[in-house]
This record gives C-alpha cells, structure tokens and sequence, in this order.
C-alpha cells in the first residue's frame, strides 16, 4: 500500500457516507464525510510506516541519532535536569509489526523524550489559582497548537505541587475518559492535570513528527484504554509504547506531505459538505411541497417529482428519516389514505363520545372535565377532509376515578 493507494482513487472516498447516529425518530443527525475520515487515518497510517515520503540514501541514519539521543539523554540525567531514565525490555519479534524502511529503527517511546503527567492543585488552596501559568485539561486538546487555557495557576502552586512544567513544543497527550489519543503541541510554558501526559522531545526527534505519530496510534491508545469503568491509559503504557523511527530529515518530509494530503482532504470535505447540504435542502423543499399541497393537483406533481428521483433523493439516514416523517405527517391530515363516503362522519362519532362521557360522569365513574375554548382558526393548521373534525384530545378520552365499582 502506498500514495497511489489514495490519489488513484479519490473519487471512491470522497462519495462515502456516514450519518452520524441519530436519538429517535425524527432528530437531525448530520451526514459525516465517512470516506474522508477514513482517509485521513490512511494517511496517517501510511506516514509511520515509511510509505509516505521517499527515502534518501544520503540521509543519516537513525542509529546515530538513537547514540546521540542516548548522550543527551544521559548528560541532563547526570546534571539533574530529569530524572534517570526507566529501564524497559528490549523490543521482541512480537512488537514489530512490519518490515522497516532501509535507515529506520524500531524504538520506545520512552529512548526519545521526557515523559511527565501533570497534577491538579488542591481547589481548596485558592493561592495556587488565577495565576499567569496556563494549566490545560484534557478536553482542551483540541487543535494541533494550542495556546489558551481555560483555567491559569499561580507560581506557587507549581513550586508546592507535583506539577509539570512543560516548555513551549512540548507534545501532550490525553490519557482519560473519551479523551484518550487527543494530541497537541504547547505554543507557551503551560502545565496540565494528571489526564494529560507531555513529552519534551529529545533534539532530532521532531515534535511534528511525535504529533503525527501519536494520532495514527490513537486507535491503539483507546484499546489499551478499553475494559475499565474510566478507560484510561497511563504513562507508561505510553512509554513502553514501540514506534518505527525514521532519519530526522525524512520526519520533516513526512511532515510536509501529511500536511499537504490533509489540507486537500479539508478540500474534499468542504466540497462534500457543501453538496452534502445542497441536497438536504432539495429532499426537505420536495417533501415541503407535498405536505404544503392545498389541491390534489399540487399534490401529484410534488410527488411526481419526488417518484422520478426516489432512488437518488432517500439515500442517507436522515433523508429516510425525513420521509418517514412526511408520511405520519400525511396520516394525521387526512392524506395517506382515501375517504369513504359512507363513513360515518367524524361530527357522529363526537356526539356518540361526548354522550358517553355525560353518562359516565352521572354515574360517577370519571371526573367533571374543565371545558376547552372553542377550537379557533388560528388552531386548524391544515385543510382536512369533509368527514373529519377538529377535536381537543380531552373531548377524546376520560380521566377514571377508579378502575371498578
């Protein structure tokens, strides 16, 4: 699998579609451009997996960076700028899914960064809030930079909690709830709450590339999280995390190309949703026009022009969902089926209904009902058919003071 795997077929992933699910009969869910979301995590899986960008023969290899990476890592370790790094097993057979490009390395998360989760100061210690330092939660993960905080600390709280400090670059993750994969990259000195775990990368290991990374594994971090009653995924599992590491110059070219393919999937889906919406206004302005029909003429021709183009206009769920609406719409004005003009009029079966009623409460068996306003113009909201009636749904049922004498 490759680029061509995409460009060759834009056509088909561009024309599927997902409807959003919807909470009952009649709710507007939203069509989602399901082959675009798809090929997004394509192309993100294509990125890490070295099928992205070419390879130069003259780029460096990884294993100088990892022994360059091992020298930094332990320089700051011995002057106490963070803590000696864990010791995890080496990486078996098992955890290396597929071959590697020629100069790739397959490596821990844990040899290419700092790792720290961050911590929330007591809400009782209201010093150590409204301060200068951004604190993020992990539902603030929003966008691939980010740079306001809903909530700030103060410098207190970060000199007297375990708080992190995490620098401008620095590459977060969330680790909670319906926020686990979530990924964005620092534009300021900010700190987070224990749901969000950051890295400062190592020099060589580009945080773009850690961003891109982190998203096409975010499948993965949402199974490990699966099974609890909170899913979570915690810091180590990040660390003990095994990635394909490509030469620091071909992390930019991979860069540079999922930013291109992801601006023209923003294209295609912009394209789609415009068309998307197009249609839905065409399905609601047809099924309008037969609900809206005052004579049986306007009505054969509103639906002739829904019958020639039935297979077209009713295909996603939310346009089935509306025709399913015009249909109980139709039953209750008199529309769906034909009149009889030997039933017996609807004005009859009040009568009937309102003596019964008369009766019943002569005998005590139901309560004296508070009589309704006459039923205005303003109320009949559509024409019906000669036999049937206006009705308050009170002059339609009985209110039973108890079930039996």
């Amino acid at each position: 699998m490759n680029i061509s795997t995409i460009t060759d077929h834009l056509d088909l992933w561009t024309s599927a579609l997902l409807t959003k699910s919807t909470a009952g009969r009649g709710s507007n869910g939203k069509v989602e451009a399901y082959g675009i979301k798809k090929l997004r995590e394509l192309i993100l899986e294509l990125s890490v997996r070295g099928k992205l960008a070419p390879q130069v023969p003259n780029d460096e290899p990884v294993n100088a960076l990892l022994g360059r990476i091992a020298k930094e890592r332990n320089q700051l370790a011995k002057e106490g700028k963070i803590k000696k790094p864990k010791e995890l097993p080496e990486i078996s057979e098992d955890e290396r899914p597929f071959g590697l490009p020629r100069g790739w390395e397959y490596v821990r998360l844990n040899d290419l960064g700092e790792w720290g989760a961050g911590a929330t100061p007591s809400r009782s210690r209201h010093d150590y809030y409204g301060g200068d330092i951004p604190w993020f939660k992990s539902g603030e993960l929003v966008d691939d930079y980010i740079l306001e905080a809903e909530e700030h600390i103060t410098k207190l709280a970060l000199k007297e909690t375990s708080l992190r400090c995490n620098k401008p670059g620095d590459v977060l993750i969330a680790m909670y709830g319906a926020t686990i994969g979530k990924t964005s990259i620092l534009k300021v000195a900010a700190t987070t709450n224990q749901a969000v775990c950051a890295c400062t990368p190592f020099t060589g290991f580009s945080n773009r590339f850690l961003l891109t990374l982190l998203k096409a594994y975010k499948s993965r971090f949402v199974g490990q999280g699966a099974g609890g009653a909170q899913p979570n995924i915690s810091r180590e599992k990040i660390i003990a995390t095994v990635i394909a590491l490509p030469p620091t110059a071909e992390q930019h070219r991979i860069v540079a190309k999922v930013d291109e393919l992801m601006a023209l999937c923003d294209q295609l889906e912009q394209q789609q949703t415009t068309g998307i919406e197009a249609y839905q206004t065409i399905v609601e302005t047809l099924l309008g026009m037969l609900t809206s029909a005052t004579s049986p003429k306007d009505f054969a021709e509103a639906w002739a022009c829904i019958a020639d183009h039935f297979d077209t206009l009713f295909t996603t769920e939310q346009s089935i969902d509306q025709l399913r609406q015009t249909i109980l719409q139709f039953a209750v004005m008199g529309r769906l089926v034909p009149q009889d003009p030997n039933d017996e009029p609807a004005s009859v079966l009040l009568e009937k209904i309102a003596a019964e009623k008369a009766r019943l409460f002569k005998e005590g068996k139901v309560n004296k009902q508070k009589p309704l306003p006459k039923i205005s113009d303003d109320e009949k909201l559509f024409e019906i058919p000669t036999v049937w009636a206006f009705s308050h749904l009170q002059d339609l049922s009985v209110v039973s003071q108890r079930l039996t004498e």
